[in-house]
């Protein structure tokens, strides 16, 4: 039952930016796509749409298009996504320890 729990989170999870994604969504709170696009400068805007488009479909992000000219569109973690902040913190801790162990142990 907690293998599957695992799988079920990596396959929702899986690609290279969505992670990446979710975190700054939850650090940063509503983005538009532009902002996001910066903030991620290694990532084309297509992958970036697309990948949106999968967490949208997921329930981890909604999608909000602005009654603006030029249209704008708002990216923010649902309640869902959310719900993921135990996941992001530790990742975020466990990441930072692990550059710390890098860097004392010269990368051995």
């Amino acid at each position: 039952m907690h293998l599957r729990g695992v799988e079920d989170t990596v396959y929702l999870l899986s690609g290279k930016w969505k992670t990446i994604i979710i975190s700054h969504l939850y650090f940063a709170g509503k983005m538009r796509f532009m902002d996001l696009k910066r903030q991620l400068e290694k990532v084309a805007a297509k992958t970036l749409s697309k990948e949106l488009k999968e967490l949208e479909m997921n329930n981890l992000v909604l999608r909000t298009q602005n009654n603006t000219m030029p249209v704008t569109v708002d990216y923010e973690l649902t309640d869902f996504g959310k719900s993921l902040h135990d996941v992001i913190d530790t990742m975020s801790k466990w990441g930072i320890n692990y550059r710390k162990e890098l860097l004392q142990n010269g990368n051995k």
